[in-house]
């Protein structure tokens, strides 16, 4: 009797999820602390990881009325696949730690949606497995000092059929993430005398991370050396095993090995837009990593113009970074970009409630997006455009 009031309570919680912050505040109910505070923190005073979302409230809306707007369509098409939703799951790593069925609870809830879905190098589902689910995905490419591992992580991405290799440029070294010191936060677990009680404290997340499948990176396990088994920090993954090195000559050659549909994740400047045409990528992600890298970067969305107006439509532009709501991104849409993606968008769904939240999650964004597309007064994507914007002085 108790299992059953308990099972309901839990169905209950997610019922009552309605939006981006009811998801998130689910999250720090179920997962330890110091996992929620690495989904939930960014660098240093986190000025960029606020100025991301608040930039969004610079810009109004122009609606217009009286246009039928009885049937919206939300398609659109990035690296030559159609989609029928303009937002996609961002790759982000180390996601069995926030819920035990990891990127596999995503790709499920992205494949009922017919958007994409981003994995990461520090996948912690093998990629074997996550191409048997027939939806567009992207794969996240960190480009590592052993070469050896990149041509291995290459290959793999390859024969699992991803569609796009996106090659992450702005984690040359870790961001400052003071909130991880705080916590202690390191993968896999480290308990401690500062750790344990949180850990404590969520024991549903516990007994399912001990009894389940082990947690492991698969695609890196076998050539860094105890990656899996020793906890570490992000920090110290970013600054020991990536190459400081990594050049536009280095880019470039892996677009050619990998031959296929390429984007570079992490631009910010127009220069490097433009840059990113001359090697012959097909799309690039304006992103500053959710906040997480350089404190005090300017955010994407005041970003997008610029970069909009550098390429000319010569390359697909994706917007990452601070979307939490239709509107939002109605107003990314509307400056230019093709679609927009997020990690937070959908990570503290995936915590909260594994699958059904991230298709829930999914499903509310697509609501207020067509919500939104008729209190505009527009019926497809190609209607918006920067008319529709007021920018706040």
């Amino acid at each position: 009797m108790n299992f059953i009031k308990f099972k309901l309570k839990s169905n209950n919680a997610l019922d009552n999820c309605h939006n981006y912050y009811d998801f998130r505040k689910l999250a720090k109910k179920r997962i330890p602390s110091p996992i929620f505070h690495y989904i939930d923190g960014a660098a240093e005073d986190e000025v960029t990881y606020n100025r991301n979302a608040s930039a969004y409230n610079d810009v109004d809306l122009i609606p217009n009325v009286l246009r039928g707007v009885e049937n919206i369509d939300l398609s659109t098409t990035i690296f030559g696949k159609k989609l029928d939703l303009p937002f996609f799951c961002s790759p982000t790593a180390l996601q069995r730690l926030f819920h035990h069925d990891g990127e596999r609870a995503v790709a499920k809830a992205a494949k009922k949606m017919n958007t994409m879905f981003g994995v990461s190098t520090l996948s912690t589902i093998p990629v074997e497995e996550l191409s048997e689910i027939d939806t567009p995905k992207l794969f996240q490419f960190y480009y590592h000092k052993d070469s050896g591992l990149n041509d291995v992580v290459l290959e793999k991405a390859r024969l699992a059929k991803f569609d796009v290799l996106a090659l992450t440029v702005d984690t040359i070294v870790a961001g400052n993430r003071e909130r991880d010191l705080r916590t202690g936060f390191k993968s896999p677990p480290e308990l401690s005398l500062g750790t344990l009680f949180e850990y404590a404290r969520k024991p549903r997340w516990g007994l399912n991370y001990t009894f389940r499948k082990k947690f492991e990176l698969p695609l890196i396990k076998d050539h860094v050396e105890g990656l899996s088994d020793v906890s570490m920090s992000i920090s110290s993954y970013f600054s020991n095993f990536l190459d400081q090195s990594m050049n536009w000559d280095d880019a470039e050659r892996l677009r050619s090995k990998w031959g296929g549909h390429f984007a570079l994740k992490g631009v910010m400047s127009a220069e490097d837009a433009k840059r990113a045409i001359d090697i012959g990528c097909t799309g690039i992600i304006i992103s500053n990593h959710g906040g997480r890298q350089l404190d005090g970067s300017r955010s994407s969305f005041d970003q997008l113009q610029e970069i909009v107006d550098a390429v000319e439509g010569k390359i697909d532009i994706i917007i990452d970074g601070g979307i939490h709501r239709g509107t939002h991104m109605l107003k990314a849409l509307s400056l230019g970009a093709k679609a927009v993606s997020g990690g937070r968008l959908y990570l503290y769904a995936l915590a909260a409630a594994g699958e059904k939240g991230v298709e829930k999650a999914l499903n509310i964004y697509k609501t207020e997006l067509e919500r939104d597309m008729k209190l505009m007064g527009v019926t497809k994507l190609s209607d918006l455009n920067k008319n529709n914007l007021r920018f706040r002085t």
